[in-house]
């Protein structure tokens, strides 16, 4: 970029941190006052024009301030040449908030809360999508002579419990086959593929535990099967209440395509590969009530392999630097924590 080009960067830079911070438009002689420019006011508005007449400021009203467009954040994130890192104090005390979680459940509630914390605004968790999961072990316990209890636990920590009522008795000696037969067949599998073997287990099951086993296979594969109502957590939605200002005429509807499974899916789309932020603002977003709103995303996962999205919905005057950092930082635990690391 030229040395011009530069510098309008940088008033437009200085525009965006005052108007996140304030939520004023902003003037030319604030920007001289608030910011070691190294330049005349005069030039300053003779930037501020360009930048007006490129779309990356307006002028909300007659005003002499200027804020940003969807454009000028754009330029604005795309420019972000490091993320201010959290302290070591903000991440051992992410770590060992999220390391305190007993189950699956528990890391993605405490994760929500996190972010919504942190960022002040909406955060959306996604379950571990269960195509990415595979089979650690199946616990068969016996409730009663004639009840049984499945436990499914994944290598992604997730934990399903179902009831079998049998119709009948079962021993001791039975229960520990069927325990056996089960691992056996699935233990390492995807679910995916543990699904389609369950379905076809009984027919190769011992004549004695044919009919046992049809009652726990119809059972089980429910379990292995997704279920998208159980796919998201959110936290934090009144954060947007607290600016309102933010949302002309647009808040309800807001609030209304946050409660749409499809619609919040839809702005987790973007994380694909673990670790890759991704920032939609304003105008970019699919979903036309998201259109007054920025989303930060970024997949988690365990190594290579993507588990699942996470990320903030906010205003697009958001202080996307900081944001960005405490959304990487919360997956980037998620991740460990879910591989064990």
């Amino acid at each position: 970029m030229a040395s011009s080009e530069e510098r309008r960067f940088e008033v437009l830079r200085a525009i965006v941190a005052d108007y996140v911070s304030n939520q004023e438009p902003v003037g030319s002689k604030a920007l001289v006052d608030r910011h070691n420019l190294g330049v005349s006011s005069a030039t300053v508005r003779n930037d501020m024009a360009a930048l007006e007449e490129e779309g990356y400021i307006t002028q909300p009203h007659t005003s002499a301030g200027r804020i940003p467009t969807d454009k000028g954040y754009r330029l604005f994130v795309d420019r972000l040449s490091e993320i201010k890192p959290l302290s070591a104090a903000e991440r051992k005390a992410i770590r060992g908030f999220l390391e305190g979680a007993v189950d699956l459940d528990d890391v993605l509630r405490r994760s929500v809360r996190l972010l919504a914390q942190l960022t002040r605004q909406v955060a959306i968790v996604q379950y571990p999508t269960l195509t990415a999961s595979t089979v650690r072990h199946v616990e068969v316990v016996q409730l009663t002579s004639a009840r049984l209890m499945l436990v499914l636990i994944t290598d992604t920590g997730r934990v399903d419990q179902r009831v079998v009522e049998l119709g009948d008795v079962i021993t001791d000696d039975a229960v520990g086959r069927l325990r056996d037969l089960l691992n056996a067949t699935l233990a390492d599998d995807r679910l995916p593929e543990a699904a389609a073997k369950v379905s076809e287990l009984p027919e190769h099951a011992p004549p004695e535990l044919r009919d046992v086993l049809t009652r726990v296979c119809t059972v089980l594969v429910e379990s292995l099967v997704e279920h998208p109502e159980e796919r998201l957590v959110l936290g934090g939605t009144a954060n947007l209440t607290r600016n309102v200002a933010d949302f002309p005429g647009s808040l309800r509807q807001v609030l209304e395509a946050l409660e749409e499974q499809v619609v919040v899916l839809k702005l987790l789309a973007a994380a694909r590969n673990p670790g890759a932020i991704a920032v939609r603002i304003g105008e970019e977003n699919e979903d036309e009530q998201m259109r007054s709103t920025s989303v930060v995303s970024i997949g988690y996962g365990m190594d290579d392999m993507l588990l699942g999205g996470m990320g903030v919905v906010g205003p697009t005057r958001m202080d996307y630097p900081g944001t960005i950092a405490a959304v990487r930082a919360v997956a980037s635990y998620v991740g460990q924590i879910l591989s064990g690391k």
